[in-house]
């Protein structure tokens, strides 16, 4: 099996092979479009099935749009359409034919151009406020709390796997509400959601933090977000929720009475993950040998290898393996037996370190006169030997362990790659000595974020929600600034 590139040596590289080498994705035929394999679907899973019952835990539903968006519709919100015009994918016929000077070619037939433009969903607020204006009439039909799973086509022109790709999966929460608080405050609920499923779920740290005006979501009067920092000092964006006041309400017309008898336009939000999460697993965890998996994201939680010599060693091996595995699965732990005769041990153990199961179990003939088993984690690279009694227990704590400690492994990581900083030319060496997240003062205009925008490359990721002010002077204005904010390269 094919070492990965190190890290050290290119991380880029090294990300693109871990990648395809695990059996997460490839690339397609379609330029920019990857197909998931049955691995990567697996964790993607994990990670929509949680999801999507945190969703419904906080009174969401699930439905379905349309792909397809007829353009003046997205035309309707004007800085929506104008912040998404790029990247629009669009059907302007609904008919291939023969080409009469090569019959075994197709041609668009000209005859079949539509009447009306539609638009390949880069975003649903279009489709979903033009619906939501035949739903709502009066207070009573608030609030709509809807969630979408589906795919959206966004036509990059640089693209990686799960980072960036001109088709995607993602979810989208889309909601509409009777007033500016309850619409606000399920703006910082969604956020709180995506901050603690990150955290809780696949150990990735996250700042929380409201984006400037100039990253702000296209539509949107505030977005909100989470902010992830991968193993080469760049920043992540792994979720947003946008408060999107009237604008939606009004560009599609959606009134409702009040209980005071007026008419008023609903208030809006909208939030949404994507497959991209997966990237940010990927490089917040994972090391030279292949994948490192969270527990509760691995497909595998823990694998059993045995080690024989012959048919009569294997069927005893068997035996053991079998009953240890239906313990395991009766704790609710994922458990594959790999038996197989064709592939060595050591092939087999470097196979599940690339996929990151994070516990394997080795058993051979000795460890059966010894009742005992070899115990190897995925995470440290550790190895001790255990009594197999009772090992059901101890493997189902350990899980446990495991997962709390890549946290926590990854929280040290992000803190000790925080930086603070009070003048540029501190601020410019530390981007590229160091990197990660750097905490500097702003003055607060658009015109300071982005000259640092253009002569580094870093942006603001946030402006941190539990940021205390703190005056100070701004790196370049020389302006008063009375917070700091978190600067980054980014994904």
């Amino acid at each position: 099996m094919a070492k990965l590139t190190s890290r050290a040596e290119d991380y880029s590289k090294w990300y693109n092979e871990l990648v395809v080498k695990a059996d997460l994705a490839e690339n397609s035929k379609v330029r920019g479009c990857m197909v998931i394999k049955p691995y990567g679907y697996a964790i993607w899973e994990k990670m929509r099935d949680e999801m999507d019952r945190k969703f419904k835990e906080t009174g969401h539903e699930n439905a379905y749009f349309p792909i397809f968006i007829p353009k003046s519709l997205f035309e309707a919100e004007e800085k929506n359409a104008e912040g998404f015009a790029k990247e629009c994918a669009v059907v302007t016929h609904y008919r291939l034919k023969t080409d009469p000077d090569n019959p075994q070619k197709l041609i668009v037939d000209p005859e079949a151009k539509l009447e009306e433009e539609l638009i390949v969903r880069p975003t649903s607020e279009a489709i979903i406020w033009s619906t939501y204006k035949n739903w709502i009439q009066s207070y009573r039909d608030l609030p709509i709390l809807i969630n979408q799973w589906a795919n959206v086509v966004r036509w990059e022109m640089r693209t990686r796997l799960f980072l960036r790709t001109t088709e995607f999966l993602w979810q989208e929460g889309h909601t509409a509400h009777a007033t500016k608080a309850e619409a606000i405050d399920e703006t910082e609920k969604m956020l709180k959601v995506y901050a603690e499923f990150a955290e809780d779920f696949m150990a990735i740290p996250v700042i929380r933090g409201i984006k400037t005006a100039s990253e702000r979501f296209a539509g949107a009067e505030e977005t909100y977000c989470i902010e992830a920092l991968m193993q080469d000092g760049k920043a992540l964006q792994a979720g947003t929720s946008h408060f999107l006041g009237q604008n939606f309400g009004k560009a599609f017309d959606v009134k409702f009475t009040t209980k005071e008898g007026t008419i008023e336009h609903a208030w809006g939000t909208s939030w949404g993950t994507s497959t991209r999460l997966m990237g940010a697993l990927i490089m917040t965890h994972s090391d030279d040998l292949g994948l490192v998996l969270p527990p509760s994201l691995a497909p595998i939680q823990v694998v059993i290898v045995p080690i024989f010599k012959g048919d009569d060693q294997l069927e005893q091996l068997n035996a053991v393996a079998f009953d240890l595995q239906n313990k395991l699965k009766a704790k609710g732990i994922s458990v594959k037996y790999d038996n197989r005769t064709e592939n060595k041990p050591g092939w087999k153990f470097a196979e599940y370190e690339l996929k990151g199961v994070p516990v394997r179990i080795a058993l051979g003939a000795r460890d059966l006169e010894n009742g005992t088993v070899e115990i190897a984690r995925r995470d440290n690279l550790s190895k001790e030997t255990r009594p197999l009694e009772g090992i059901e227990n101890y493997i189902d704590d350990l899980l446990k362990t495991i997962q709390k400690e890549i946290y926590q492994k990854a929280v040290d990581f992000r803190d000790q790659h925080i930086t603070k900083v009070d003048s540029y030319e501190e601020f410019k060496n530390v981007l590229e000595t160091k990197g990660g997240f750097i905490s500097a003062p702003w003055d607060g205009t658009a015109e300071e974020e982005e000259q640092i925008k253009n002569e580094t490359k870093a942006t603001i990721r946030c402006i941190p929600l539990d940021n205390s002010l703190e005056e100070g002077i701004s790196m370049i204005s020389g302006k008063q600034s009375k917070q700091r904010v978190i600067f980054a390269k980014s994904y």
